[in-house]
């Protein structure tokens, strides 16, 4: 069955989604942006196979229109949406992070007629914009669809025969399970990191040298406090009711924890360190979680000149690409002295694979 998919919104996500598609010989994608240079880019580039600046008339030719932008544009693009003539079986989604005020907003398209399934691609880059947009970005990772409980079966698995084609684990949740989940393992975290930040800058205020001493360890856990400000903004004020709830169970936690340290129990502290070990050792390590990942492998190699060069000399001999490199000089809680980023979890095992077959450095995934 041919589909024609109408992409609204262009930038890394959208611009994935509509590269995915076109693996399907029976996908034919149109896209469209309020930036004309990133229209003309995804259509130059052949991110879309068309584009169209009149998304309110290309919509009557498409069967399933996605809506790639951010949560208050998507609902604005949905008021727009009443005004529209559309196809009868049109199908209408979107990739927000948050999903309760997206689908308590779809109820309005639905009263008129109008199929919305919310979806929720969890994969990510450090990149933005058309130009690093790919066709496998959301391989191995969850792609989370939160229709309406009373949404007709046939609807959403047409939807998710044509997703297929981005390789994502497609799941269906309610929206208001989806806002739950990722406030403990997306939202809740980008808060704590930036609040460890926050603790460092007043702390180098008063010692220059602790700033220095965080380009280990601190630096990688609270990695996602670079990201973008207005995208966090947005994302904690739409989920702020399940965040809060969160922000109530980490001050319970912490106060156990400070109860540990009073007490000077040993057992009790080591216990609580062997239990988050435990259960943080359990967690997959081969699949794309809600929080973006750069796929890092670390790799113990002596510190003498030309050490970087040999390894880099190995991935290049066997055509594996890399996404970034680093040496990391606070080493007390991280495996190995240099850190390299590959594009999928393919890439790093392999490159692991390599490196312990033609090295005597040992190599370690966090």
């Amino acid at each position: 069955m041919k589909h024609t998919v109408l992409v609204v919104g262009l930038g890394l996500i959208g611009g994935s989604i509509a590269l995915a598609l076109q693996k399907s010989p029976n996908v034919r994608v149109i896209g469209y942006d309020a930036n004309d240079n990133t229209l003309q880019s995804a259509k130059v580039l052949g991110v879309v196979q068309d584009v169209t600046k009149q998304p309110e008339v290309a919509v009557k030719n498409v069967d399933i229109l996605l809506f790639a932008t951010p949560v208050n544009a998507t609902i604005e693009w949905m008021e727009k949406m009443k005004t529209w003539d559309v196809p009868e079986n049109l199908i209408v989604t979107d990739t927000g992070s948050t999903k309760s005020l997206i689908m308590q907003k779809a109820v309005e398209l639905k009263q008129l007629g109008i199929t919305f399934i919310g979806g929720h691609p969890m994969a990510g880059s450090h990149k933005s914009g058309v130009l690093a947009a790919k066709p496998y970005l959301f391989e191995n990772a969850y792609y989370m669809l939160t229709p309406h409980e009373d949404e007709d079966d046939s609807r959403v698995q047409q939807l998710k025969e044509v997703l297929q084609y981005t390789r994502a684990k497609l799941m269906t949740v309610l929206a208001d399970t989806h806002d739950q989940m990722t406030s403990v393992v997306s939202h809740f975290p980008h808060i704590v990191a930036a609040s460890l930040v926050h603790q460092l800058a007043q702390e180098s205020e008063g010692n220059t040298l602790t700033k220095m001493l965080a380009a280990g360890g601190f630096r990688d856990i609270t990695r996602v406090a670079s990201s973008n400000p207005i995208l966090w903004r947005d994302i904690t004020l739409q989920n702020r009711k399940q965040i809060t709830n969160q922000l109530a169970n980490w001050q319970q936690e912490m106060y156990r924890v400070q109860t540990l340290l009073e007490s000077g129990d040993d057992v009790q502290i080591e216990s609580f360190f062997a239990e988050a070990k435990s259960f943080r050792d359990d967690l997959p390590v081969t699949a794309q979680g809600a929080l973006y990942s750069t796929y890092d492998l670390y790799i113990d190699v002596p510190d003498y000149p030309g050490s970087i060069a040999e390894i880099t000399a190995y991935l290049a001999d066997e055509r594996i690409s890399i996404t970034n490199i680093r040496i990391v000089e606070t080493r007390e809680d991280v495996f190995g002295i240099l850190v390299v980023s590959f594009q999928n979890t393919e890439d790093r095992e392999k490159a692991a694979a390599c490196i312990e077959r033609r090295s005597p450095y040992e190599v370690y995934i966090s």
